[in-house]
């Protein structure tokens, strides 16, 4: 017996987005938030956003390309938005966006970028199908497109490295 393929699922269905305030205890003496604070809420989002898509749980498997354009300060609000870009078999890849403005008022502005990559897996952590992507607009379908060339280079680069 076949099982059925899951029916596909839009970006905007599964998009995530998660507002933290950034503490003291999230900072150098400096004041400037940690990097390593920052990734670990963008891999937070980017597991909401991969699950409900995928409708399973979902672990990670790589960051490609993050940027700390600006640095986040004590006292911020931030922002982290993630959408799906590209959708394989098992695997999805997710693009965050973090932005951060003064609590007290003032403009947001884009302090980093991560494409993530998420793996679908069952109870025993084995990589399991997700639902393809139905791509609602030109620019979702440019994302995704760019989003496959990323995922096949990964993959070029993982063989590289294995021999």
């Amino acid at each position: 017996m076949t099982v059925p393929e899951p029916a596909p699922g839009t970006v905007r269905e599964s998009e995530a987005a998660v507002v933290r305030l950034m503490l003291p205890t999230d900072a150098n003496f400096m004041g400037n938030v940690f990097g390593g604070q920052i990734l670990s809420e963008v891999d937070k989002v980017a597991y909401i956003a991969a699950t409900r898509h995928a409708k399973s749980n979902c672990v990670t498997a790589s960051f490609d390309r993050v940027d700390f354009l600006r640095p986040v300060h004590v006292g911020e609000v931030v922002n982290f938005s993630a959408q799906l870009t590209y959708v394989g078999r098992c695997s999805m890849e997710v693009w965050v966006t973090v932005r951060a403005e003064a609590l007290a008022g003032g403009t947001p502005r884009t302090v980093g970028e991560a494409f993530v990559t998420m793996v679908a897996v069952d109870s025993g952590g084995r990589p399991i199908p997700v639902p393809r992507l139905a791509m609602e607009s030109d620019e979702e379908r440019r994302r995704f497109e760019q989003g496959r060339l990323r995922t096949e280079e990964r993959r070029r680069t993982r063989r590289h490295e294995e021999n």
